[in-house]
């Protein structure tokens, strides 16, 4: 659940909220529970990726290798569950030098606290696996280096072959209801649907791709992230794609997400954000990893956190965060039913409400404008990500913050 307010300020600053453990590269960033997490590749001769939770402003803390491979490369959450999945990265793929841990990865591990994983299974013949997502409540995985294929866990430790289409189908995310993929693999580096069973359809590959990095949906509406140009394109149709144009100077688009009403995008090889202000338009937020006489850099996995947006980066392996306007957010999982929620804005605070009670506060450095007026069409169950998947009732808006004692008042109803 997140709401803020944005002015459109330019004076952006990410901060530097430090390194968990010894990451190269951190490759996984997951909200569960009201807390981040990370997943990293640690490169040294025993080093295995490890999972941190943060504590802030910069401090990690170790919630265990659940596998002895290099790196942890996914996470979701899961039926209330957080899971994480182990890999082999091969280093070299970013012009590093290979991992001393040259143990397959693979498996995929549920979370049981402090520092202890248990093993949910692995994705056999498989060393490394980049997509780990939930769609309709099943939990499936990708393998990031060939063979391809997608699974489906089927609990315990079983997991079912879903096939691939026709190439490898590593990238995951969802849209307009679909699960979609994408793939590494030259004219089949595009977008794939999932449509059951192993049955899947092929979207096409945009003009010049060659790998499809990342999904977003910004005003209901698909872009993709894409090697080799540093693109962005918006999905005009099947076979039809959009040119959203180039981020600076890069050669890839890795994380896109949608943050306080706008899209960013995070590159290789100068591991930049940029902001997308109008099509073919992008506004360069900063560089996030300065590491010397290195060929790549990234600015890859993002999440949403404590009403900023949080990036994870290659080859510092530091995280850091950015916050625009004023925004808030309550970072569990909404329960299921209705629900009263309140949102307020008052001076420098914004303020979350869940069945009356608050939840989540934030408190910015300055007030934001006095007048938030603009030409905008007011839109109720519409907005920067996509439709509201749900029902409304009973929507009000107040030109003054209500009090607390008004919100409970009003959530009793």
């Amino acid at each position: 659940l997140f709401f803020g307010t944005d002015w459109g300020q330019d004076n952006l600053e990410w901060i530097d909220r430090g390194r968990p453990g010894e990451a190269v590269f951190v490759m996984a960033l997951t909200v569960y529970e009201g807390a981040l997490y990370a997943g990293t590749y640690e490169s040294g001769e025993g080093k295995t990726g490890r999972v941190y939770r943060f504590e802030g402003p910069d401090r990690w803390i170790d919630c265990g290798a659940p596998d002895p491979s290099n790196s942890i490369s996914a996470m979701a959450v899961h039926k209330g569950q957080l899971y994480a999945a182990a890999s082999h990265y091969r280093a070299g793929g970013s012009s590093l030098d290979a991992s001393e841990n040259t143990t397959p990865g693979g498996r995929i591990y549920r979370y049981l606290g402090g520092k202890d994983w248990e093993l949910c299974g692995e994705l056999e013949g498989h060393e490394a696996i980049l997509g780990l997502i939930d769609f309709r409540g099943n939990l499936y995985a990708s393998s990031l280096y060939h063979p391809a294929g997608l699974y489906r866990y089927q609990g315990g430790t079983e997991w079912e072959n879903c096939g691939n289409p026709n190439s490898r189908c590593v990238v995951l995310g969802v849209w307009n209801g679909q699960l979609l993929s994408g793939g590494y693999d030259g004219d089949k580096g595009g977008v794939a649907r999932y449509n059951g069973g192993r049955d899947w359809t092929y979207l096409g590959t945009p003009p010049g791709v060659t790998q499809t990095y990342s999904f977003a949906s910004h005003f209901g509406e698909l872009f993709v992230g894409t090697w080799p140009e540093g693109k962005v394109f918006r999905y005009g149709g099947p076979e039809s794609w959009v040119d959203a144009g180039r981020l600076g100077d890069e050669k890839e688009v890795m994380g896109l997400m949608v943050y306080n009403g706008k899209l960013y995008g995070g590159t290789l090889p100068l591991a930049k954000v940029f902001r997308y202000a109008e099509e073919g338009s992008w506004t360069d937020t900063g560089q996030l990893d300065k590491t010397p006489d290195v060929k790549y850099r990234r600015a890859w996995t993002m999440a949403i956190h404590d009403g900023q947006l949080f990036c994870g980066t290659l080859p510092s392996g530091h995280v850091h965060s950015l916050e625009v306007g004023q925004c808030v957010t309550y970072d569990h999982a909404l329960p299921r039913g209705w629900r009263h929620v309140a949102a307020v804005r008052n001076g420098k605070k914004v303020l979350l409400y869940i069945d009356g009670k608050p939840v989540a506060e934030k408190r910015s450095s300055v007030d934001s404008p006095k007048d938030l007026s603009n030409d905008s069409r007011l839109r109720i169950g519409f907005g920067p990500q996509d439709f509201f998947k749900g029902a409304l009732r009973e929507v009000r808006v107040y030109s003054r913050p209500l009090s607390e004692s008004e919100i409970e008042s009003l959530a009793s109803l």
